[in-house]
């Protein structure tokens, strides 16, 4: 699938009925201002394919990226900004859970928290409305580069209990030293090539 990266295309931002491609989709989630668009940038070996802004927030629809005839990267809106009004938490809440229960070709949903950060509790609802449906998830831990090197093993320890992680979870990620990504990468191939999931 990352042999595709070349054929990149921009299918759209949608707000409503998305298309549907017929290629394995892999999505990604996270907290408003987690770095995703500049995670996305990373593995896609992009300057601006993923639209990045200091403002948190300004995500507000899905963005589907089209990698040829290998597979689709789904952009989620970031969710959990204070600032937001409610009506559009609201929005975002039903387009997230709506996608997540519809999109049959969904297999894997990158979760992307702030390795400075403490886990949330709306990563870990996030986290656990996958196990619920039976999608697959992959915990990343952002911008691990601002980690001091003391605190980096405390930081991502914390994930790992907090979310009761696998082991190689979360995958220590930075898109400055582009440290993560062929983890990354060999997880999302993994799951693009298995079978179509079955909702329950």
């Amino acid at each position: 699938m990352r042999k595709a990266i070349h054929q990149l295309h921009f299918e759209g931002s949608f707000h409503g009925e998305l298309p549907e491609l017929g290629l394995p989709e892999i999505a990604f989630a996270g907290r408003s201002n987690v770095g995703k668009s500049s995670a996305l940038n990373t593995l896609l070996q992009r300057k601006r394919a993923a639209r990045t802004s200091s403002t948190p927030g300004r995500t507000q629809a899905i963005n589907l990226f089209r990698l040829g005839d290998a597979g689709v990267f789904a952009d989620l809106p970031g969710y959990g900004f204070a600032k937001v009004p409610q009506h559009v938490k609201d929005k975002w809440k039903q387009t997230i859970e709506s996608y997540l229960s519809t999109r049959e070709q969904l297999r894997l949903v990158v979760v992307l928290v702030d390795a400075r950060r403490k886990p949330t509790a709306l990563d870990g609802q996030l986290l656990w409305a996958l196990v619920e449906q039976s999608i697959p998830s992959l915990v990343v831990a952002t911008k691990v580069d601002k980690l001091k090197r003391s605190q980096r093993g405390k930081q991502l320890a914390q994930i790992r209990r907090e979310f009761q992680l696998t082991k190689g979870q979360p995958i220590a990620f930075s898109s400055v030293t582009k440290e993560g990504r062929d983890a990354v990468w060999d997880a999302i191939e993994a799951a693009a090539a298995g079978p179509t999931l079955r909702r329950v």
